[in-house]
């Protein structure tokens, strides 16, 4: 079974300013520029005939392109140990309408999605159990926090899958679809 998530590619010039923070805090598993993107919904494991549902209703989403950035950093923890860095995404109306239509669409699919507020956010890097960052993770914050990139323009959505490989995850695209009026 598949795992599977729908998110927002981030475009060649982002991902080339984004691999320029990607440095200075040991034990980061810092992401490959091909794996950055927008999660919008994850819907994790997947069955054949929900997945095929998911990407014929995907398809029945309109909506207008619209422009993106990036505004700062951010790292997600569980408690005091660091599970991730990040690069925030800009508020943005239109990205959170996205968000709530692709949500009720895997909602109405038969795929439990999860009810936490969106933090819409490119993941830089992942730390692994017990990681030791110290001072270097704060400096990183630090360092970065008047990070910017963008805009863009956000002119289509995809649904991608997930695997395990020995040097990290692959993602690869499944099914685009079009922003576009």
């Amino acid at each position: 079974m598949p795992r599977l998530f729908v998110a927002l590619p981030v475009p060649e010039e982002i991902a080339d300013a984004l691999l320029a923070l990607q440095s200075g805090v040991p034990d980061a598993r810092w992401l490959p520029p091909e794996n950055f993107h927008v999660t919008l919904c994850f819907a994790g494991e997947v069955q054949g005939a929900i997945m095929r549902d998911l990407e014929e209703e995907l398809s029945d989403i309109a909506g207008p392109r619209f422009t993106m950035a990036l505004s700062g950093v951010e790292q997600f923890s569980s408690g005091k140990q660091p599970r991730a860095l990040a690069a925030t995404v800009a508020k943005s109306d239109r990205l959170d309408w996205l968000q709530q239509k692709v949500s009720t669409v895997a909602r109405n699919c038969g795929i439990e999605v999860e009810r936490r507020k969106f933090r819409p956010h490119v993941t830089l890097a992942r730390f692994p159990s017990g990681a030791e960052t110290g001072h270097h993770l704060a400096q990183f914050m630090a360092s970065h926090g008047t990070f910017r990139a963008g805009p863009w323009i956000a002119d289509q959505f995809a649904l991608y899958s997930s695997r395990s490989s020995r040097s990290g995850r692959i993602y690869t695209e499944e099914a685009g679809y079009g922003l576009s009026f």
